[in-house]
Formats: C-alpha cells, structure tokens, sequence
C-alpha cells in the first residue's frame, strides 16, 4: 500500500523559510515523476514543483520558481521542498503526489496526472 506522508509544516513570518519532508512507502512501481501541490482555501489545487525521479529534472510554477527547491533523499526515499522568502500568498496546505507513469511537459503540474497522495501539511504565512 502506497505511503505518502508530509511534515515540516508551521508558521512563518512574511521572508522566512520552511523545509517540507515527503516520507513515501510501498510503491508497486517506482513512480516517474513526484510533485508538490499546494491548495488554499477557497482555491483549486496548484501544482508548484515537480521532479523526474530518473534524471532529477524539476520544473516550477511561475509563483514559486526562483524562491522553492525540490529534492529527493534516494536513500531514505524522501521527497523535500526548501521554500525560502515565504509570502503570505504561498499560505495553503501543501500536498505531495507521485505519478507512475511517464508525463508529458504540459501535464507535469496537473493534479490529474498523479496518482498518488499524501494527507498534506498546512503551510501559514503571516506578516
């Protein structure tokens, strides 16, 4: 049974940082691609960082590129996200997803191509 569980989430001030943890299990597959999602309130879920798990590409959102890392820890099989110059917009829970198969470009931040989801870790950013 597929595992996906964040941690790391907390209150921040508006410019401070915070580092978002993934621990994954019980894959039957490796997945290609795992992600971040982010969903405030009364908003549709985002997708904001991706990263192939074969060659390590990652691709960002326009909101948070420049200012979010993605990562993954092969050993411990961890997926991370360094969120630095937090805003108060990035406030949302935030998700990570795995997706098994191969993805186009145009599908690397779309909620619908993964299949796999943890329960999320609320993000607040205060100013």
């Amino acid at each position: 049974q597929v595992q996906l569980v964040e941690s790391g989430g907390g209150s921040v001030q508006v410019g401070g940082s915070l580092t978002l943890s993934c621990a994954a299990s019980g894959y039957p597959y490796k997945p290609n691609y795992m992600a971040w999602f982010r969903q405030a309130p009364g908003k549709e879920r985002e997708g904001i960082a991706t990263i192939a798990t074969g060659d390590s590409t990652t691709y960002y959102a326009g909101s948070v590129n420049g200012r979010f890392t993605i990562s993954r820890d092969k050993l411990v099989n961890t997926l991370l996200l360094q969120m630095n110059s937090l805003k108060v917009e990035d406030t949302a829970m935030y998700y990570c997803a795995a997706a098994i198969y191969p993805l186009a470009a145009v599908r690397l931040l779309r909620s619908e191509a993964y299949k796999y989801w943890g329960q999320g870790t609320q993000v607040t950013v205060s100013s």
